[in-house]
């Protein structure tokens, strides 16, 4: 079962997370899914923008941690190697790869968009917000210092990511446009008209053109040692990993990522 929807909208791509009976939680197959839409949007030469949004209440909860992926994995026994393995394809390596697609992307957020949820957006080129939409990486409260693609400095500055990651407390939509990581907040209603005005308006720019200017900003932040952080700040972010490895025999501790308010509905990831 796919947990992700994927059509073409003139000259944009929409990719859809569509679990949302779950908050849009991050399992194995979700993630597959995720990356095969990407690499489908890329190669298709019809396709000018990508936008990336999702189904229900929240954008994402994060990672699926009710669901240890197989990958983890080896001989029947989570092991560091395996899960490290893991994670640097499935959460920094797609991360990665889809901030490289040399086509202008856009995430629409509403909701929650927490730790792992993360990961999806900050390799989007734009962000629009819903009102409602709140932005959280908790994963401090485990012992783990920030979610595996380490954007936090480079989307807030390096005194607001210091505050989310040592309060993990939820930065507003508001919030979150006021230290540019969010292009626009938008009513809820709107999310998706105005989402979806913009990926076309953008597509009619030259592609040649949007590719070499997102080359350009890229390039910029690479040559600035975003790269090169983000490995460095995600071995760090193992050794929190490592540390729950030898303490509880999985490489995870999972409080709750979402707050009660959110939990109303049973079942959830």
């Amino acid at each position: 079962m796919s947990y992700i929807d994927y059509r073409v909208d003139g000259a944009v791509a929409v990719i859809t997370l569509n679990r949302p009976d779950k908050h849009n939680a991050q399992d194995e197959s979700l993630l597959r899914d995720l990356d095969a839409c990407w690499q489908q949007a890329a190669g298709d030469d019809a396709v000018k923008v990508i936008v990336v949004r999702a189904n229900g209440d929240h954008f994402s909860a994060g990672h699926d941690l009710k669901t240890p992926a197989p990958g983890y994995l080896r001989e029947g026994k989570t092991t560091l190697e395996s899960a490290y393995g893991w994670e640097t394809e499935h959460y920094l390596g797609f991360s990665r790869k889809w901030r490289d697609v040399p086509k202008p992307s856009i995430a629409a957020v509403q909701g929650a968009c927490v730790a792992g949820a993360l990961n999806v957006i900050w390799p989007c080129d734009l962000i629009l917000a819903a009102d409602n939409a709140y932005f959280s990486d908790p994963v401090v409260k485990f012992g783990v210092g920030g979610v595996e693609y380490h954007a936090h400095t480079w989307e807030l500055g390096a005194r607001r990511a210091k505050e989310m990651l040592f309060t993990a407390r939820k930065l507003t939509a508001a919030e979150a446009f006021d230290a540019g990581m969010v292009n626009r907040v938008v009513p809820l209603d709107e999310l998706d008209t105005q989402t979806m005005e913009l990926a076309h308006e953008i597509s009619q720019m030259d592609p040649w053109g949007l590719a070499t200017a997102k080359r350009a900003v890229n390039q910029t932040l690479d040559i600035m040692g975003q790269q090169a952080a983000m490995q460095s700040a995600f071995d760090i972010h193992w050794h929190g990993h490592a540390n729950a490895l030898l303490r509880t025999g999985y490489p995870l501790l999972t409080p709750d990522p979402l707050p009660s308010e959110a939990r109303k509905k049973e079942g959830n990831s």
